[in-house]
């Protein structure tokens, strides 16, 4: 509620300030930083010192100076960028575990982790080296601190990169060309997914199984992990959907985030559809810095593994985000060897021919959502050893405690099956919504609302997973 009315300020402000940019530019920023200081005050000065920092790294790369400079420029940004995601993410994490592989005590701060430092130290981090590979001009310092800052996408993503976002400040939008249509579906949807399913879901089933795994059989604790699946899908695309809306309705575009991620027939295919910006952004800066697929099968397994167990460490300082990662590098890796494999051990080229190719498709999608579900157990579980326990029950037999409701059990093949409708299918369901009179549409959405705040049972609304990233 406090952000509704804040964004009910906001928009008609951003409009008609829109025409004067020189009075427009200031105030979304300061809009921005009053949104990011509603969590912590106290965070405005972190994101302020990175936005002055990898500006004026990227002032000194693209002044064309000595490569030596450019070069420094860079490695300082990055340096300060990642040093100050490791203090407040990494540091107590690392010094916990040399404390107990050493039985030496050495203290834990036991830092707050900043809202979305996480999102905009690798924003930041994508804008320095495209300046610095010439892929991106030197943006303008008041434009680069309102990309670094805007408050629709600053606490959970979509990572949107400079080259997609500065470019839009260089003239007033336009609010005849808003499609207000797939703004308001994508808001919609998003409560939908959170307050509806992901919320209903988490509480009723995620969350008892997670917390005390012996008391639930192996049937609870195999929905339980089917439920996080969705959870988790509801939940991140719910906020970068609701996201991508809010930006649309200030007149500004974003780049899609999931793309029926429980559809992918391979786990390459998977991190296509998945945080699309973060696996684009762990290909470009990371992957293919490290190598990519140059230079041999082993090292190409070896980038694979690094750029996922690197990826599982961005998530949290824990492992069983390193075991999630690992788990998707191994898959990726596998994925990778296994054609040379199936070669090598000469499988009778015959059998498979004989497999009709819809259920050559239908077992990679089942295996596929069962090795993510699996690396979702580590990803959920609060430690290594609730995830082992959470392994362990699937077998279980005896009573259950009555928390795989037929309501639920709905809930989840619904939305499942709903990323199995045909593409386009929510484009026409806005095109209609766009062709109803007003005072219908805003009918339509009001009546909406009542039916998830009833739904919901007004318990509140959850904190989005993806904040504690």
């Amino acid at each position: 509620m406090q952000f509704a009315l804040f964004f009910a300020v906001v928009l008609p402000l951003s409009w008609a300030l829109m025409p004067r940019q020189r009075l427009w530019r200031p105030f979304i920023l300061a809009a921005s930083y009053y949104f990011y200081a509603a969590a912590d005050w106290h965070y405005v000065l972190l994101l302020a010192g990175s936005t002055v920092v990898n500006q004026t790294a990227a002032t000194v790369i693209a002044r064309r100076s000595s490569a030596r400079i450019r070069k420094a420029a860079l490695i300082t940004a990055i340096t300060l960028d990642l040093g100050t995601l490791g203090v407040f993410k990494y540091l107590d994490f690392f010094s916990d575990s040399i404390s107990s592989s050493l039985g030496l005590s050495l203290g834990l701060l036991h830092l707050v982790l900043p809202v979305g430092v996480s999102f905009y130290t690798f924003q930041a981090i994508s804008y320095v080296v495209d300046v610095h590979r010439g892929r991106t001009p030197l943006a303008k310092p008041l434009d680069y601190a309102i990309y670094a800052s805007f408050f629709p996408h600053l606490v959970a993503g979509p990572i949107v990169r400079a080259a997609e976002f500065v470019p839009q400040l260089s003239s007033p939008r336009d609010p005849n060309s808003i499609p207000a249509g797939r703004a308001f579906g994508l808001i919609a949807g998003g409560l939908v997914k959170k307050m509806v399913v992901a919320d209903m879901i988490g509480t009723k089933l995620v969350e008892p199984v997670f917390g005390t795994p012996q008391a639930h059989n192996g049937t609870e604790t195999l929905m339980a992990i089917y439920g996080y699946a969705v959870q988790i899908y509801c939940d991140f695309s719910a906020y970068t959907d609701m996201a991508i809306g809010l930006a649309l309705l200030l007149g500004f575009r974003f780049p899609d985030n999931f793309d029926r991620p429980y559809t992918a027939r391979s786990l390459q295919d998977f991190w296509r559809r998945w945080h699309m910006t973060l696996s684009r952004w762990l290909r470009d800066y990371l992957y293919i810095p490290l190598g990519g697929n140059r230079g041999g099968s082993f090292k190409t397994y070896r980038n694979l593994m690094l750029t996922m167990l690197l990826g599982g460490l961005w998530h949290g300082a824990a492992w069983t985000f390193v075991i999630w990662g690992g788990i998707h590098g191994a898959g990726l890796a596998v994925e990778r060897a296994w054609p040379s494999v199936a070669n090598a051990m000469r499988f009778p080229t015959g059998i498979p021919a004989r497999v009709p190719q819809p259920v050559k498709t239908a077992v990679a999608r089942i295996v596929t959502f069962h090795v993510v579900c699996l690396a979702w157990v580590f990803f959920r579980a609060p430690d290594l050893n609730t995830a082992f326990a959470v392994l362990g029950r699937l077998f279980a037999d005896g009573p259950g405690t009555g928390i795989v409701t037929p309501t639920v059990v709905l809930i989840i093949a619904a939305a499942l099956a709903v990323q199995w409708l045909p593409r386009g299918t929510g484009a026409r369901l806005r095109t209609a919504f766009v062709t109803l009179p007003v005072y219908a549409q805003g009918v339509s959405l009001g009546a909406l609302l009542l039916v998830i705040a009833a739904v919901s049972g007004g318990q509140g609304v959850a904190p989005f997973i993806y904040f504690r990233f």
